[in-house]
């Protein structure tokens, strides 16, 4: 994936983010996350939280992967 070209569609916690990643990609759409609280701790420091995982997916899949987050989130809401 081309960093410049990556955008956040997602942030939550990371069983939500692991859920809506495999989500995509069984639609053929990549999707990297990204983990600063996990990230710090393997550092060595504490940085983000662990409740705010981010979700990024290629500008030009956001037309695909928009009804694949609206299902999801709808899903999500039907859940609570």
């Amino acid at each position: 994936m081309k960093a410049d070209n990556l955008i956040r569609i997602y942030s939550g916690t990371e069983v939500s983010v692991l859920a809506l990643q495999s989500m995509l990609e069984e639609n053929d759409i990549g999707a990297m996350i990204q983990n600063d609280f996990q990230s710090g701790l393997a550092a060595g420091f504490v940085a983000g939280l662990p409740t705010s995982i981010d979700l990024y997916i290629q500008e030009s899949d956001l037309a695909e992967a928009e009804t694949i987050l609206m299902a999801f989130m709808e899903g999500s809401d039907q859940e609570e």
